[in-house]
């Protein structure tokens, strides 16, 4: 063996050991790879588009026609002096709700007091000439059968006490005017409503002429709001009205406070023909004091309400180049594009006349990074359609 191992220590010994390092490193370099791709095991499925969805469902929705409206005081007086004088109080705080027949201002009564009592001593005098010239006439008439008295003097006596009786009408009536001009010297409410500011300080001088007034009064519970609706909605409104109540909703400008809930009061009588629109009328109780005149608000009114329609969240309907579409997720986790015909759109639901199936999720949100046969995965629980943004919340604001 010695003399065999000596026989290959030249260039084949280095040969063969060469040889059988190259085999050691190839097993090495298999054995490495083949741990490796168990260890790793099969290549990642690519993670879907993270999207929130919504189930396509069937409910109920009110259709709703909306405009804009003004709010009016239900209302409104200008509160006046009607006599001449001096304004000795106000009786009001300026901004307080009054009653009605609530004193509000007091005007000097002196002057009208000695007008009407001159016109009750007047009446006095004229009874007590008319009781005169009744006893006189009365001894008249005994004297007449016997010749004693004239009957050109019964005529006169006759004439007197008829014109005393007339007389004494006269002061009558001018005695129930003195007490009226000294009633007006006390100004008082006409309406129960709300005090605006002061116009005159007690002190001046008032009179019946003055137009500016002393203050305005304005019912403000209930308040009116009016409105306006295109013509073409006449047949839907008036439908409404006739079949009973129309519940009418007024809104903050931005459509997410509701401020009030009341109900149709009237269409006016005629249509504008320059604008093609017809003016409305409602009534709100106001409780909360939300609404105030002159305020601009948004109004909806509900015309019907339509039954067992299919819906989704606004969020879901998409615009393409042939019309509104929607992405409906599969059961494979993709995305199929879904052309829609779609209703009415109210708080953010929207009616689907064609193009979806009651249980269907459709996508909404995320939209834009996607395209059909894309997968997606779920970042929210699956929702039934329903508003977004919930209903819109009452207003509370309590009376200054």
């Amino acid at each position: 063996m010695n003399a065999l191992l000596r026989q290959w220590r030249g260039p084949g010994r280095r040969l063969l050991l060469g040889s059988v390092g190259l085999v050691a490193l190839a097993l090495a370099i298999g054995w490495y790879t083949h741990t490796s791709a168990t260890a790793a095991g099969p290549p990642p499925v690519p993670k879907g588009v993270a999207v929130e969805t919504a189930t396509v469902t069937r409910t109920t929705v009110p259709v709703y026609l909306e405009g804009l409206g003004n709010v009016q005081a239900f209302y409104t007086a200008n509160i006046t002096a009607r006599v001449d004088g001096e304004l000795e109080r106000v009786a009001f705080v300026e901004g307080q709700m009054v009653k009605k027949g609530q004193l509000l201002a007091q005007i000097d009564p002196r002057p009208n007091q000695a007008a009407l009592d001159q016109a009750i001593a007047t009446e006095g005098r004229d009874n007590a000439q008319l009781d005169s010239a009744q006893r006189a006439l009365a001894r008249s008439v005994q004297l007449a059968p016997q010749n004693l008295a004239s009957q050109a003097t019964l005529d006169m006596q006759r004439g007197t006490v008829e014109q005393l009786q007339a007389q004494i009408k006269v002061d009558r009536a001018l005695i129930d005017n003195a007490r009226t001009q000294l009633d007006y010297t006390s100004i008082v409410s006409p309406i129960a409503g709300r005090t605006g500011i002061r116009k005159v300080d007690p002190g001046n001088n008032v009179h019946a002429s003055d137009a500016g007034g002393i203050v305005v009064v304005t019912q403000v519970q209930p308040i009116s709001i009016i409105f306006t609706l295109p013509e073409d909605e006449l047949l839907a409104v008036t439908q409404s009205l006739n079949a009973g109540e129309v519940s009418v909703t007024a809104l903050s400008r931005d459509d997410k406070t509701q401020l009030d809930t009341g109900s149709l009061s009237l269409i006016d009588n005629q249509i504008d023909p320059s604008t093609a629109t017809m003016r409305l009328k409602a009534t709100f109780p106001n409780t909360q004091n939300t609404l105030w005149p002159g305020q601009f608000v948004n109004v909806r009114v509900l015309v019907r309400q339509q039954q067992d329609v299919l819906t989704v969240p606004s969020a879901a309907i998409q615009h393409g180049p042939d019309g509104l579409f929607t992405f409906v997720v599969k059961s494979d986790s993709t995305v199929e594009m879904r052309a829609l015909k779609t209703g009415q759109d109210n708080e953010g639901l929207v009616v689907v006349a064609e193009g979806l199936s009651p249980g269907e999720r459709v996508v909404t949100s995320n939209q834009y990074r996607l395209q059909p046969g894309t997968h997606v995965s779920l970042i929210a629980d699956d929702k039934p359609a329903s508003n977004p943004n919930g209903p819109p919340k009452i207003a509370q604001r309590s009376a200054p």
